[in-house]
C-alpha cells in the first residue's frame, strides 16, 4: 500500500473504531459484532507499525497499553478536588436542606446521583483533545495517570467539539469485571483483591498500562472542573452537555424539586443498589443552579452546596476467631478482632476494631462467639454485639496480658484512662508507630516514605529514631526489596526537601503526647525555636494561649528527658531546621494602629491579586480573625469581585465593606 493511501485508510479505521467503540462502550448500542471491531483493530495496528509516522496519541489503539512507566509525576489541579460532608439520616438531609436555604436566602432544586464506588480522577482536554489524567491524591494535588486512562475506552480521547475542558469522574470496575480477575488471581495463587474499589484503585496507581488495558475497567463523568468559552447554568445541564461531547454519565441522575423528593431517591436506591452491575456506596446530592453553588462556596474541606447520603451500614454475622493486640505510638495497647472472612458492604471484613478492654467486658466477648459487625460508614468495621444465644461451650475468655507483646515490659493503667499503656520508650512497637507519625503528611511529610517502607527500613536495622532517616544511605536503599534506582534518588531528594520544614510540622512529628498539629503551631510561635520550647518552664507553657496544664505537663517532661535533647541536637547537626519560618504572632505594641486589630472578617467573591489564604494569612497576622459567615458580630468584610449574599448580608447589618483595592493598599502600608 502506497503512503498516501495508507495515510487515507488509516484516517477511515480510526474514524470508525471511535464511532464503534463510542456505541459499544458509551451509549451501550454495538454497531458491529466483536469480530469485527476485533479484525479492524489489528488492521489499524499493523498500519500503525508499519507507518510510524502517522502515529496519533489519540488513535484508538493506544487503548492497549504502551510501555511500562518508571514513576508517575505529579500533577497540581487547577480546581481543588475537594471531599463532600457526608449524611447518614433524613434528619441529616433536613439538616443540609435547611443550612442550603440559609445561605441561599430562598428555595432550591437538586441533582441526585448515585456515588460510585470507585476512584475519583481528574480528565484535561484541550482543543477537544485528550491530554492529560490524574488521581485525586490530597485533592491539591494528585498523581498523573494518562497513560493508563487511556486505555479505559469509556474515556473518549477526542471529543466531539473542540472544547478546553476538565472533567471529574470516578473510574471504576464492574463486578462482572472484579469476579473475573478474581478468578485469574486465584488461579495463579495470588492474593484476590477485596473489592472492585481497591481493585480499580491498584489498576490505575501501577506503572504498566497493558495489565490496566486488561482490567477492563470504566467511568462515569460527574462534573465539570472547569471549561473555556462557554455558559452552564445548572449542574443536570452540563451532564447533559458532557454526554453531547461523548463522554458517559449516568443514566440515573434526577432532578428533585425539593429534600422530599431527595429523600424518596435515597430511599429508592438503598433497596436497588444490588440490582446494578457496579457497586455504589451512597447517593450525592447537589444543589443544581450553579449561580447558586457560587453564592454558597466552600468550606476548608467540603462544598458547602453539596453532600453525600451514606448508605446504612450493612450488618452480617460471623465467628470471632481471636484478640489481636497493637502498640500505638504512644504505649496505648488496642485490641482487634480477627475474624473469620466475611463480606459487608462489598467488602471482604477479617478484622474489626475493640477499641480497649472495657469493651470487650462490656460486650462479654469470648473467643469463638457468634458476632455481629457491620462498617459505620461502610469504612470502619465494628463488632456490635454478641449472640450469646449460639455459644455451645466450646468458647473461651480472653484475657488482657500484663506484659507487652512486643517488648515484655509490664503494662500500666494511667489514673483516668481506660486504655492499658506500655511505658518503655525503647519499645520496638511504639518506636516503629512513631517513625510512621513522624513521616505522615500533617508531619515532615517525607513522600514517598511510608508505612510500608517505614517497616522495612526498620526490620533492617537501617532506622531506629527520627534521625536515622536523615543519615540512610543511597547504597543501602538500594539492597532493599522494590527499591530501584530512581525510587531511591527520589526518596532521598524528598527527605533532604524537608529539612527546611518550618519547626511546627518537626514538633507535631516528634510525637508529644497531646500535641496536635494546632498546638504545634501555637508553641512554634511563640518560641521561635526549639531550643527556646526546651528551655520553658511549665509555668511560661501554660501561659501561652491554648495550652493547658495537662499539655503543659507533658511537654515539659518530654523536653526535660537526656534522649530527647540528644535527638534534637543530633537534628540540628545533620541540618534539620528547628526554627518557625511561619507568619509571626503580631506583637500587641505594632497592632496599635493597625486596621484589622482586634476585628472579625470576612473574605467574599473572587479576589484577582492574591488568593483567599494568603489574605486570611495576612489579615491574621495584623491581628485580625478571618471567619465564614457574616454575622452581628462581623466587624469588616472585604468583597472581591462576583460577591454575592455575604455583602448582601453586610450591607443590611450595616456592616463596613472594602473592595480588594482597599485590601492591597492597607496590606502594603503595613509591611
Amino acid at each position: 500500500m502506497e503512503k498516501q493511501q495508507a495515510e487515507k485508510h488509516i484516517k477511515e479505521l480510526r474514524e470508525r473504531l471511535e464511532e464503534y467503540g463510542h456505541h459499544y462502550y458509551v451509549l451501550d448500542k454495538p454497531l458491529v459484532s466483536d469480530a469485527e471491531y476485533d479484525a479492524l483493530m489489528q488492521e489499524l495496528l499493523k498500519l500503525e507499525e508499519e507507518h510510524p509516522e502517522f502515529f496519533s496519541e489519540d488513535s484508538p489503539t493506544v487503548r492497549v497499553g504502551g510501555e511500562p512507566l518508571p514513576y508517575f509525576e505529579k500533577v497540581e489541579h487547577r480546581i481543588p478536588m475537594l471531599s463532600l460532608g457526608n449524611a447518614f439520616s433524613d434528619t441529616d438531609l433536613r439538616d443540609f436542606d435547611r443550612r442550603v436555604k440559609q445561605l441561599v436566602g430562598g428555595d432550591v432544586s437538586y441533582s441526585c446521583e448515585l456515588k460510585i464506588d470507585g476512584l475519583a480522577v481528574s480528565l484535561t482536554y484541550e482543543n477537544g483533545r485528550f491530554v492529560r489524567g490524574a488521581t485525586r491524591g490530597d485533592g491539591t494535588v494528585g498523581e498523573d495517570i494518562t497513560a493508563n486512562l487511556k486505555t479505559i475506552p469509556t474515556i473518549p480521547l477526542r471529543l466531539s467539539e473542540p472544547v478546553t475542558i476538565e472533567v471529574r469522574g470516578e473510574a471504576y470496575m464492574p463486578k462482572g469485571s472484579f469476579e473475573a480477575l478474581n478468578q485469574v488471581k486465584e488461579q495463579a495463587g495470588e492474593e484476590k483483591f477485596a473489592n472492585p474499589r481497591n481493585a480499580a484503585a491498584g489498576s490505575l496507581r501501577q506503572l504498566n498500562p497493558k495489565l490496566a488495558a486488561k482490567r477492563n475497567l470504566s467511568i462515569f463523568v460527574y462534573a465539570i472542573g472547569h471549561i473555556e468559552g462557554k455558559e452552564i447554568d445548572s449542574h443536570l445541564k452540563g451532564l447533559a452537555y458532557l454526554h453531547e461531547l461523548g463522554f458517559r454519565v449516568n443514566n440515573e441522575s434526577k432532578h428533585c424539586s425539593d429534600i422530599d423528593e431527595v429523600i424518596a431517591y435515597t430511599e429508592e436506591w438503598v433497596e436497588k443498589r444490588a440490582s446494578l452491575p457496579y457497586d455504589i456506596d451512597g447517593i450525592v446530592i447537589k444543589v443544581d443552579r450553579l449561580d447558586q453553588q457560587k453564592e454558597m462556596g466552600f468550606t476548608a474541606k467540603s462544598p458547602r452546596w453539596a453532600t453525600a447520603f451514606k448508605f446504612p451500614a450493612e450488618e452480617v454475622v460471623t465467628k470471632l476467631i481471636d484478640i489481636e493486640l497493637s502498640i500505638g505510638r504512644t504505649g496505648v495497647v488496642t485490641p482487634t478482632a480477627i475474624l473469620s472472612p466475611v463480606t459487608v458492604a462489598g467488602t471482604t471484613v477479617k478484622r474489626a476494631s475493640l477499641h480497649n478492654e472495657d469493651l470487650i467486658r462490656e460486650k462479654d466477648l469470648k473467643l469463638g462467639d457468634s458476632v455481629v459487625i457491620k462498617k459505620a460508614g461502610d469504612i470502619i468495621p465494628e463488632v456490635v454485639n454478641v449472640l450469646a444465644e449460639l455459644r455451645d461451650g466450646s468458647e473461651r475468655d480472653f484475657k488482657m496480658p500484663t506484659h507487652c507483646p512486643a517488648c515484655e515490659s509490664e503494662l500500666v493503667r494511667l489514673e483516668g484512662e481506660v486504655a492499658l499503656r506500655c511505658i518503655n520508650p525503647q519499645c520496638p512497637a511504639q518506636i516503629r508507630e512513631g517513625l510512621i507519625h513522624f513521616v505522615s503528611r500533617n508531619a515532615m511529610n517525607i513522600d514517598g516514605l511510608g508505612e510500608k517502607v517505614i517497616s522495612q527500613l526498620f526490620e533492617h536495622d537501617l532506622v531506629r529514631d527520627v534521625a536515622d532517616i536523615y543519615k540512610l544511605k543511597r547504597d543501602e536503599l538500594l539492597q532493599l526489596e522494590r527499591m530501584g534506582e530512581k525510587s531511591v534518588d527520589n526518596l532521598l531528594e524528598a527527605i533532604e526537601k524537608t529539612k527546611d520544614n518550618s519547626l511546627e510540622r518537626l514538633l507535631f512529628g516528634l510525637g508529644i503526647r497531646f500535641v496536635g498539629a494546632k498546638a504545634a503551631k501555637t508553641l512554634a510561635m511563640e518560641f521561635d525555636t526549639i531550643y527556646k520550647l526546651k528551655d520553658a518552664s511549665e509555668e511560661e507553657l501554660v501561659a501561652v494561649n491554648e495550652i493547658g496544664e495537662k499539655m503543659a505537663a507533658s511537654i515539659h517532661r518530654y523536653f526535660s528527658t537526656q534522649k530527647v535533647v540528644e535527638l534534637i541536637e543530633e537534628l540540628d547537626s545533620l541540618g534539620v531546621n528547628l526554627v518557625y519560618k511561619g507568619p509571626k504572632a503580631p506583637e500587641e505594641s505594632d497592632m496599635t494602629d493597625s486596621p484589622f486589630a482586634g476585628k472579625t472578617v470576612v473574605l467574599t467573591g473572587k479576589l484577582e491579586q492574591m488568593t483567599r489564604g494568603e489574605a486570611k494569612e495576612k489579615i491574621e497576622s495584623l491581628g485580625g480573625k478571618v471567619t465564614g459567615s457574616v454575622s452581628k458580630k462581623t466587624d469588616l468584610v472585604i468583597a472581591g469581585e462576583e460577591a454575592g449574599s455575604k455583602r448582601t448580608k453586610a450591607e443590611e447589618l450595616n456592616i463596613e465593606i472594602w473592595d480588594e483595592a482597599k485590601l492591597v493598599e492597607v496590606v502594603s502600608e503595613r509591611r
